[in-house]
């Protein structure tokens, strides 16, 4: 309300006595308890939509009562932690430092860190918690024009979800073939017809894990044209995997919350173990030490770098909307800023864990398969010996039943020394451990076959299997649970649907659209969605929210919003990162990705039957439209949502901060004038406290309307159409007059 108030005039014993708002409100004390309790509350009255917004602590409080809260701060760390640490984790980091410089890329990973990942997790953190509501009313409450932002991180998390929980059922369906002695797995099988038995054609050219994964579990088709039909095993795996989804998000984070506390701390319990056991076995010691070799001269390639910013982009999960969703859960006095440094390097540190552990175990493979070269190429030595090879190069030492892995190298050392230009014609392999651990793999390769295949060499390898693939299974939940809530979070606070309905349909339709992903060609999908759907879209979305509250917001503005919330200035290291360093950086990192995508044709690895090798193809012309349409419909609610603002055709108080109501009596304000309100309001958005809606002074008793207010009802007050619900003059019990 104005400052100047409009006085109020009382005759007593014929005399006028003219009192001012301010004085009457200085005798509130002498008022019924009712309108000391009430709360203000904001909506939009002709759509009976209200949003809670601040007015003093007493409006915290309630506001906090209402919505869903976190039981406790550990759960909230380890919901955040089971988002941030995912799958990625285990098969992308280990494969990225593998390919770029070992020990030395987690120089650039670091630095990195700091300048993008925690800045920008940060700033998702403290709009989420400060505004209370999902990425779209977040993005919506800062800037109308930009609300598409929120739009667009519910589609990429809707996309990413289809993909993500099939690699789940995966997972589930070799969790539950882990409980076998020996494992299935573990050898090629052998075809029997009416003459001979002989090992399967396909499982002898690649191996018994290769062979598994591809023509046991997936039963995949030569391209991705050949659809092949469902697979029946797998259709149930991904049902399964949804139905667990569905039943831990159902009531929301009372009780994903409490799952979160397996989901998050098992696989850390794992990954201990595995260490622990792999540190035991031969080799694992040279896997440790090929990681912690720094390449320092790949460092410095520019590729290096922006593949670690990638990784940095993603694994914090930024751009989803789960970061923002889990936290506006939260209280608003909670330290985010704590938070976001801690999730941040648990992140980074379990990543460096996973690393560990894969190394240690491929180290251990590598020893293996090179026990194997060295046995196999030593009888080709024995039958070259007195024909292609003189026995007198053999060193005397040697004991042909028995070679060494150092006793192969010298031998062919001196063999090659000897024989020259005749050595190649030899067909010998050089065995070199070194060889072995530099052969890069990645995502499902290095989970289901690379890792399978070391496992199968464990003493009591079915118990490791299992321990495995119900970690990754937990992992695979704890990401999937922030992504279903970076989209049901914002529809609840948006639209009020009733959350168990809504998770239920969600669930329900990406299981049904899921079945793409369990055809014969599924697995080619995954990877269409997996490149396409997130990648590009993510990064403008992320460019999108920094633009919006460093510069369309102002971070001066958001400085002191997070100063009031916090009850410290946060450091100014943010302020420059956010308003000029971050914002370069992802736009140099959206042009680098464009100019990769543009040097490289979109194509995918298909598995040739024939050949039993992977190769590449490149996608048919129907393809081609589908990954142009994931990228383009993941973003079109941005410019969508920006041209219907500027053409007014949306309302940009739509869902917004419409009216002003009590809960026992209502403000009626004509949206017509907040355009004009705003213009003369300076308050921060964030604060919610605009002069604008400030209450204006009313009676003690006033109610809540139980039907539509009449016109006889509401009384305007100035030139807005600003006024009060007014009870019926029946309903006010007498009271003395001294305390009007």
């Amino acid at each position: 309300m104005p400052k100047n108030s409009k006085t109020v005039k009382r005759e007593i014993d014929d005399d006028e006595v003219t009192e001012s708002v301010k004085d009457l409100l200085s005798n509130e004390d002498n008022c019924e308890d009712s309108f000391k309790k009430s709360s203000l509350t904001v909506g939009d009255v002709p759509q009976n939509k209200e949003q809670d917004v601040e007015e003093g602590s007493e409006e915290e409080e309630e506001e906090e009562e209402e919505r869903p809260a976190w039981s406790s701060k550990l759960q909230y760390i380890l919901a955040q932690v089971g988002f941030s640490v995912g799958l990625g984790n285990v098969w992308r980091f280990p494969y990225l430092c593998q390919k770029n410089g070992g020990g030395a890329y987690l120089v650039p990973y670091l630095i990195l860190l700091v300048v993008i990942g925690i800045p920008l997790f940060f700033l998702e953190l403290a709009v989420g918690q400060r505004i209370r509501r999902g990425s779209i009313g977040v993005w919506n409450y800062i800037s109308p024009r930009l609300g598409g932002i929120g739009f667009a991180s519910c589609l990429v998390c809707f996309f990413v979800a289809l993909y993500y929980n099939v690699i789940i059922g995966w997972s589930l369906f070799y969790f539950s073939q882990s409980f076998q002695q020996p494992l299935p797995w573990h050898e090629c099988p052998l075809v029997k017809n009416k003459t001979n038995t002989y090992v399967e054609p396909e499982c002898e050219k690649s191996s018994a894990t290769t062979y598994y994964w591809y023509r046991v579990a997936l039963d995949i088709s030569d391209s991705i044209s050949e659809s092949g039909g469902l697979n029946w095993r797998m259709t149930l795996c991904l049902l399964a995997a949804w139905t667990m989804v569905c039943l831990a998000m159902m009531k929301g984070i009372q009780s994903s919350g409490k799952v979160m506390y397996f989901s998050s701390l098992f696989p850390y319990v794992v990954l201990i173990c595995f260490l622990a056991r792999a540190f035991l076995l031969k080799g694992s010691v040279d896997g440790i030490i090929h990681m912690f070799t720094p390449k320092l001269e790949i460092m410095l390639e520019p590729k290096v770098w922006r593949e670690a910013a990638t990784q940095v982009f993603f694994a914090l999960g930024l751009g989803f909307g789960g970061v923002i969703a889990f936290s506006s859960y939260n209280k608003r006095d909670n330290n985010c800023h704590f938070d976001a440094v801690l999730v941040s390097f648990i992140n980074f540190f379990t990543s460096v864990l996973a690393t560990l552990v894969v190394f240690a175990v491929l180290g251990f493979k590598a020893n293996i398969m090179n026990a194997k070269c060295v046995e196999m190429n030593s009888k080709k030595i024995i039958g070259f010996l007195g024909k292609e090879i003189n026995p007198s190069l053999i060193p005397h030492h040697i004991n042909f039943s028995n070679v060494s892995p150092e006793d192969y190298q010298q031998m062919t050392n001196i063999i090659q020394g000897v024989m020259e230009n005749d050595y190649p014609r030899l067909g010998l392999d050089s065995c070199d451990i070194k060889e072995e651990l530099n052969k890069a793999v990645q995502g499902t390769g290095l989970a289901f076959i690379a890792f399978t295949e070391a496992m199968t060499h464990f003493p009591a390898s079915p118990f490791w299997s299992v321990m495995f693939f119900l970690m990754l299974v937990n992992l695979g939940l704890g990401s999937m649970f922030g992504t279903i809530q970076g989209i049901l979070t914002p529809i609840v606070d948006t639209f009020k649907v009733k959350k168990e309905y809504l998770t239920v349909g969600c669930c329900v339709l990406a299981f049904c659209i899921g079945l793409l992903f369990v055809q014969r060609s599924g697995n080619y999908f995954v990877a269409m969605f997996d490149d396409y759907s997130a990648t590009l879209p993510l990064l403008i979305v992320v460019l999108l929210e920094n633009i919006a509250v460093a510069w369309v917001y102002g971070t001066d503005k958001f400085f002191e919003d997070l100063k009031d919330m916090l009850g410290f200035t946060p450091y100014r290291y943010y302020y420059y990162m956010w308003k000029f360093i971050t914002p370069v950086l992802l736009l140099g990192l959206l042009v680098t990705s464009l100019i990769q995508m543009g040097l490289s044709p979109p194509s995918y690895s298909a598995w040739n039957q024939q050949l039993a090798q992977e190769q590449s193809l490149s996608y048919p012309p129907w393809g081609l439209a589908v990954c142009i349409s994931l990228v383009v419909i993941a973003i079109l609610p941005v410019p969508v949502v920006f041209i219907l603002r500027c053409l007014n055709i949306i309302d940009e108080n739509a869902g917004g901060l419409s009216a002003v109501s009590y809960k026992k009596g209502r403000i009626i304000k004509d949206t017509a004038c907040r355009n004009r309100e705003e213009d003369e309001d300076d308050a921060s958005l964030l604060n919610a406290k605009t002069p604008s809606e400030a209450p204006s002074p009313m009676p003690a008793n006033y109610r809540k309307l139980s039907r539509p207010a009449s016109h006889a009802d509401v009384m305007l007050n100035g030139s807005c159409n600003t006024g009060y619900v007014m009870p019926n003059i029946t309903d006010i019990p007498d009271m003395p007059e001294s305390n009007l």
